[in-house]
């Protein structure tokens, strides 16, 4: 694959990931404004193995808790760690069971412009209902309910349908129930780990078996840059998030519809 696509594209996953605007929908839009081929699965996966590695990287301590919390469960002992670990459990089955039932539709139905222009008009309107709430909010993941867990999770897999964003929709529901804004992105980055961690070794095992030295040097390549892009991209959104709001991702949301809107009456996409 050329050098200039593999950079492009790893850039790109790795901001869109964990930032509220839709990382399969920009993977999507990519080779639509591009001419681009496919990327291959392969290089996905390789790709979110990065930015797994990056979110992992990042929050290393809560990382550290969520395993000793694992540890508790298993020993059957109530501790702070444990809840967390188990409420992290809870809010990823939904997006588990909805994937394994919708697979087909997620790879052949739900690729359309005019779906991304739709979902990610509707659900920045959304975080930005949500994000004038949280001036007021007081809300920490560790004061966060099993109820709230749960809600966070059921909405995540709404994120299923490109433009709706996983990291997006979790921070705006998590908003919604009054966590304040660095918390609401602190439990949506953590709630990234068991999902991407669980795809990211199935596809790790194929990648690992072939015998396409090529494809492998590219996976390597997509991998790297997508976890320094991710990484780059979550400190800046934490820092950011302590100082303001969730603004300027909703203005850019309402930005890129407003640009699909306007290509498709022009007849430069195809509406599906």
């Amino acid at each position: 694959m050329p050098l200039l696509q593999l950079v492009v594209l790893a850039i790109v996953q790795g901001i869109t990931e964990f930032l509220p605007i839709s990382s399969s929908a920009h993977l999507i839009l990519v080779p639509v404004f591009t001419g681009w081929v496919d990327q291959g699965f392969a290089l996905d996966v390789a790709m979110h193995i990065g930015t797994l590695l990056a979110v992992v990287l990042y929050f290393r301590r809560d990382v550290a808790m969520l395993l000793s919390g694992a540890i508790d469960v298993a020993r059957r002992r109530t501790t702070p760690a444990a809840r967390l670990a188990l409420q992290i459990a809870v809010a990823t089955l939904p997006v588990v069971i909805a994937g394994f039932l919708l697979k087909d539709r997620i790879e052949n139905d739900w690729r359309s412009p005019v779906l991304i222009m739709v979902t990610t008009a509707l659900f920045g309107v959304l975080l930005w209902i949500a994000d004038r709430r949280a001036d007021r909010s007081e809300g920490t993941v560790a004061g966060l309910s099993w109820r709230d867990a749960a809600l966070i999770g059921a909405a995540q897999a709404l994120a299923l349908v490109p433009g709706v964003s996983r990291s997006g929709i979790t921070m705006t529901t998590a908003l919604l129930l009054g966590q304040r804004r660095p918390e609401a992105a602190r439990f949506s980055l953590l709630l990234s780990i068991p999902t991407t961690a669980a795809a990211g070794f199935l596809g790790a095992m194929d990648l690992i078996g072939t015998q396409d030295a090529a494809l492998r040097t590219d996976a390597l390549i997509a991998g790297g840059l997508a976890f320094v892009s991710a990484l780059a991209a979550i400190a800046g959104l934490m820092a950011w998030l302590r100082r303001a709001s969730f603004t300027p991702f909703v203005i850019y949301r309402l930005l890129l519809a407003g640009i699909l809107a306007a290509m498709l009456a022009l007849g430069w996409l195809p509406p599906a």
